[in-house]
């Protein structure tokens, strides 16, 4: 379907309702999301991006009817992920010798996964522009591990349109397309963990990049995505959003994250957030059973926490497989200036606090020396060590 996004230029992707997942199992999709694809019809005719492999075919269709394939005169490819160029050997089935214009990586990126199958590629990078006709033109700027090494931003004069790639996308189906028409709550909630758990370790990167846009000089009318909503409506607020996120982002909250085998481990975790209201009253208190909640809306949570309390019984003189999954996830993300707790409990060997706190070290929390090690059931004299805990913490 062709929808209009200003003046001659249109969207051409496509909304996926049902996607449940993405990047393998590794990212939860709770609101839909969308494969965003643009078309421009100056003088010159430029398709953006395409579509994710399943929908190559209903995507070339849909664009037959949208534009006749033979007058598309340049392809520009933002980025190589198969979410993005996925509709490419089938479309090139159709038109062949058409310009395919990306970065130098994106070559690397689209021949390793599809083969070298002759397309004429037009490397481009920061500065180079490419005449559309009418007075227009696009202006390519690299967006270098945002948030992969191919990945570039695209800019239209005239109509003043950032076509972002990944930057400032969510995933989120929003068949009205733009922000202003968007539930707002949703649309925020889900850009904030679209940046927590895919650009948040490129967080120094963000900051430069924002910089170096800001330093073009160029006007944003409108920043048009590769996923979710188009933003029109004051589109500046989500840069200024990145640049509050990327700055080691934290809230007045405290994230609890535990696993258990028969209730101790619980039992600690929940007398935590107990004491945390107790100490600080107005400290949003998150808790979550890790085995039980989705991962990527928890490191969303803990994106936003000044602190986190991390708890595992002892097992085989280590810590739960799940919580161990979990760290690994946690340490990828690379979350800075958070403090980091542990506890636990055990029946034998008692591990486990020494593990998590090895562990949250590593993934470059501040761990605080205060923990809760409770030998099988906790008892009142393992609860009355939550309190220096929880202060620690809060301090």
């Amino acid at each position: 379907m062709k929808k209009q996004v200003k003046n001659n230029v249109s969207w051409v992707g496509y909304i996926d309702w049902e996607l449940e997942h993405f990047h393998g199992d590794d990212y939860s999709i709770m609101n839909g999301s969308s494969q965003n694809a643009y078309l421009i019809e100056e003088e010159k005719t430029v398709l953006v991006d395409t579509v994710w492999a399943p929908h190559r075919f209903e995507f070339v269709e849909s664009l037959k009817k949208a534009v006749n394939l033979h007058k598309i005169d340049f392809i520009v490819m933002n980025h190589g992920e198969v979410d993005h160029s996925g509709a490419l050997t089938a479309l090139m089935e159709e038109i062949p010798g058409t310009p395919i214009y990306c970065t130098a990586n994106a070559v690397n990126s689209i021949k390793g996964q599809y083969g070298d199958r002759g397309w004429d590629f037009h490397v481009v990078k920061t500065g180079d522009s490419l005449d559309v006709g009418n007075g227009k033109k696009l202006i390519f700027v690299e967006m270098k591990m945002l948030h992969w090494p191919d990945s570039m931003a695209t800019y239209l004069t005239g109509d003043n349109i950032l076509f972002s790639m990944d930057a400032f996308g969510q995933h989120f189906a929003v068949e009205e397309m733009f922000n202003d028409k968007a539930n707002q709550c949703l649309l925020m909630k889900e850009a904030m963990k679209y940046y927590a758990n895919i650009l948040n370790p490129f967080s120094p990167l963000v900051t430069n990049k924002l910089k170096e846009i800001a330093g073009l000089g160029i006007q944003i009318d409108m920043i048009a995505p590769a996923h979710g909503a188009i933003w029109r409506d004051n589109p500046l607020q989500i840069v200024e959003k990145y640049g509050q996120w990327a700055a080691q982002y934290q809230e007045n909250q405290v994230t609890i994250a535990y696993d258990t085998m028969w209730e101790g481990t619980t039992k600690l975790a929940h007398e935590i957030a107990r004491e945390i209201a107790r100490q600080s009253p107005d400290t949003v208190v998150k808790l979550f059973n890790i085995a039980k909640s989705d991962k990527n809306e928890v490191m969303t949570e803990v994106f936003k926490s000044k602190a986190i309390a991390v708890g595992s019984p002892t097992v085989s003189n280590d810590i739960l497989s799940s919580v161990s999954g979990w760290l690994a996830f946690l340490k990828q993300l690379k979350f800075k200036n958070k403090k980091g707790a542990a506890f636990g409990c055990y029946g034998w060997s008692g591990e486990s606090v020494k593990i998590l706190k090895e562990k949250l070290k590593d993934a470059g929390f501040k761990v605080v020396e205060p923990e809760v090690r409770s030998q099988w059931n906790p008892a009142e004299e393992d609860f009355a060590k939550v309190p220096a805990l929880v202060k620690a913490l809060l301090e």
